[in-house]
């Protein structure tokens, strides 16, 4: 046996190793605090090990016949460990490792080298174009979550052509499901970059952090500080926007809880495409790969930052699993910690969502399909029935996570939720039968549970923004970019908005939300399940948020319109930073002039 052959077969070897120790680790539940984190070291230190050895013995590999895709396979494979741990940690340095990595796939062509025509690659080919449609879809997830819109955009042109491509070169196979997945991005950029020149989503320092109240903050104290670290979060509509696994108003959501890196921490490591040796050979599958630092990137991330709540991003999940996922998490929970969980979904059983909306021209827009609820199973415990004989509301009504027909089987009630008030619970509803979850508050089982629940009609100026499958949920929107969203319920885009003056009514809000903060903490009506979580710098942010949203929305539509179109918190907030008091209403009218759209609400005499 040569030596060449002895060198491939060793590398064959650590190859069908990481493999399998690969799928170990793949299928693990990204919720939870993993308990066998040693076979996620494992893993890593498998493909450390086969990473370096192909690095080592590149020449004599490539004389054994090493393909130029088998080394994008194991950087794609790098790619997604990272990634998965970033999912089930939220530990930014984990995404930005997974990006490092595709990138370095990507400016290196390492699967483009067997595009060849010739029919000597035949079904093998066909499987290595798989693997790079592959790599494209899980690059465009990490790109849209690191906030790429450059890359985004390149992605999906490259993926859209290499579709197309393979339909064109591979007639007997069918690549529908592909199609699907270019339709997808396509959908999403089209809604994520409406408004390409606002600021980010996640926690920003520089946005969020009021100087002007942050003593005020600082100096807050309640009787009980809970801790802000775990949260569940998942939406579950017909047609809604979305990539992959990740629906619109998740994405928003998930990106909403995260720290913002600043300044250099923020850009991406350089890949440099250095070559190992003299064998600098870019002859289709006889190239070898360029170095790419395997070790995690310290210095990306910034250290004055916290780390990112936990969170466990759902999709479509059936009730039962949901709750499964909520109980671990539950268990999990440290003490005197707080648990968010973030719903959202329709309340009619096969509804298209396409809501009935308020807009200013007084007409209203149907869904255009009703299905008809299916027959459900109206039975309920004897302990949701109270002495009178009368239901309780507690199992009356639902949020719908499930397919058609399916029952109440696809039903999660206010009821299936107050088991888990044992312990501190901040509960975002978003859906069209929120208000349901009214009931929960006074029936909790140890701690008073917040509840933000959303309007059950969305308002906008212009009726068809009001499709939810196509622009995502209103109240999520204002909850994660409420400037965004108060410019789309007048009709705004970042197209019809200068820079200039976007940024402005920027600095108005960011005035008003730090007017707000003082009032926060130095009213002494604040209920004490606001007290206790005013001090997280995310939880603060989503209150002083749904403030602004109730007020926009309350002077929008009509008083007799009010149940409707406007969400519901509770505990309640201090009067104080209520749509009447002066303080709020003033802001939001600075805003609308700043915007010249007072004409637009009904604003009392400022």
């Amino acid at each position: 046996m040569s030596d060449n052959d002895v060198v491939s077969g060793t590398f064959r070897a650590l190859v069908e190793s990481a493999d399998r120790k690969f799928a170990r680790v793949r299928d693990v539940p990204a919720y939870g605090r993993v308990h066998n984190q040693h076979y996620f070291h494992k893993v890593f230190k498998a493909y450390m090990r086969l990473w370096k050895y192909q690095q080592e013995k590149r020449s004599k590999l490539i004389e054994a016949g090493l393909n130029r895709w088998e080394i994008g396979e194991i950087a794609s494979r790098i790619g997604q460990l990272y990634f998965g741990q970033y999912m089930r940690t939220s530990e930014a340095r984990f995404l930005v490792e997974a990006y490092v990595f595709y990138e370095a796939i990507l400016s290196r062509s390492y699967f483009e080298g067997s595009n060849s025509s010739s029919k000597a690659f035949g079904k093998k080919d066909l499987g290595v174009r798989f693997k790079e449609l592959r790599f494209y879809a899980r690059f465009l997830l990490v790109s849209l979550i690191l906030n790429r819109t450059e890359m985004v955009q390149l992605l999906a042109e490259r993926f859209k052509a290499l579709v197309d491509d393979c339909k064109a070169n591979y007639r007997e196979t069918n690549f529908k499901e592909w199609r699907l997945v270019v339709q997808e991005i396509v959908r999403f950029m089209k809604v994520d970059t409406a408004f390409m020149n606002v600021r980010p989503l996640r926690y920003s320092t520089l946005f969020d952090s009021h100087p002007s109240s942050l003593p005020y903050v600082a100096r807050f104290h309640a009787k009980r500080v809970l801790k802000f670290q775990d949260a569940l979060l998942t939406s579950y509509h017909r047609n809604e926007v979305k990539f992959a696994e990740l629906t619109l108003d998740t994405y928003r959501m998930l990106q909403c809880l995260e720290w913002e890196p600043s300044g250099s921490f923020y850009q991406k490591r350089a890949v440099e495409s250095k070559e190992n040796g003299t064998f600098i050979d870019h002859s289709g599958a006889s190239a070898a790969s360029g170095v790419i630092d395997m070790n995690l990137a310290a210095d990306m991330t910034d250290p004055t930052l916290p780390p990112n709540p936990r969170k466990a991003v759902i999709y479509r999940p059936s009730v039962t699993h949901l709750i499964a996922v909520m109980a671990t998490i539950c268990e999990e929970l440290p003490l005197d910690s707080i648990m968010l969980v973030y719903l959202s979904a329709s309340g009619k059983a096969g509804r298209n969502n396409v809501t009935q909306a308020y807009n200013s021209g007084g007409s209203h827009k149907s869904s255009k399909n009703k299905v008809p609820l299916p027959a459900q199973n109206n039975s309920m415990p004897e302990s949701c029935i109270n002495n009178k004989g009368e239901s309780s509301g507690y199992y009356d009504q639902y949020l719908w996570f499930g397919p058609r027909g399916n029952g109440g089987l696809s039903n999660l009630y206010p009821g299936d939720i107050i088991p888990f008030t044992r312990r501190p619970l901040f509960l975002i509803i978003d859906s069209d039968n929120s208000h349901a979850f009214k009931v929960l508050h006074g029936a909790e089982r140890g701690e008073t549970a917040a509840l933000f629940l959303s309007p059950l009609r969305p308002a906008f100026k212009n009726p068809a923004d009001a499709d939810l499958m196509q622009n995502g949920s209103q109240f999520t929107f204002f909850l994660t970019a409420p400037l965004s969203a108060f410019c789309q319920l007048v009709g705004f885009s970042s197209s019809d908005t200068e820079a200039e003056v976007y940024n402005n009514a920027e600095s108005i809000l960011s005035a008003a939300f730090s007017e707000w903060e003082v009032i926060l903490c130095t009213s002494t009506s604040l209920d004490l399940v606001w007290a206790q979580v005013i001090s997280d710098p995310f939880l603060r942010r989503l209150i002083l948020r749904f403030i602004f949203c109730r007020a926009v929305l309350s002077f929008f539509c009509p008083p007799e319109d009010s149940e409707q179109y406007l969400p519901i918190c509770l505990p309640l907030l201090p009067i104080s930073v209520s749509p009447d008091s002066e303080v709020v209403q003033s802001a939001v009218h600075r805003v609308a002039k700043h915007l010249n759209v007072s004409d637009f609400f009904h604003f009392v005499d400022t």
